[in-house]
């Protein structure tokens, strides 16, 4: 559909930070995996176009999130 947009998208970053660290704080690394996978999940439900999730996905599997030159 469409292409995966990488530039910074988002109205409130620092918040939307903030809410994520607080999303996970006073939980268990397990218990922070299965937030954020659902948290993931959500949003790749969300999204809708598996396209723009398997290039995510492509790109997240790069060290430094970028696509390679």
């Amino acid at each position: 559909m469409s292409e995966l947009i990488t530039s910074p998208n988002v109205t409130d970053p620092d918040g939307i930070y903030e809410e994520l660290v607080g999303l996970c704080a006073g939980l268990s690394p397990d218990e922070v995996a299965r937030t954020y996978a659902r948290l993931l999940l959500m949003l790749i439900n969300h999204i809708g176009d598996a396209q723009a999730v398997r290039e995510a996905i492509a790109l997240a599997a790069q060290p430094t999130g970028r696509q390679e030159a």
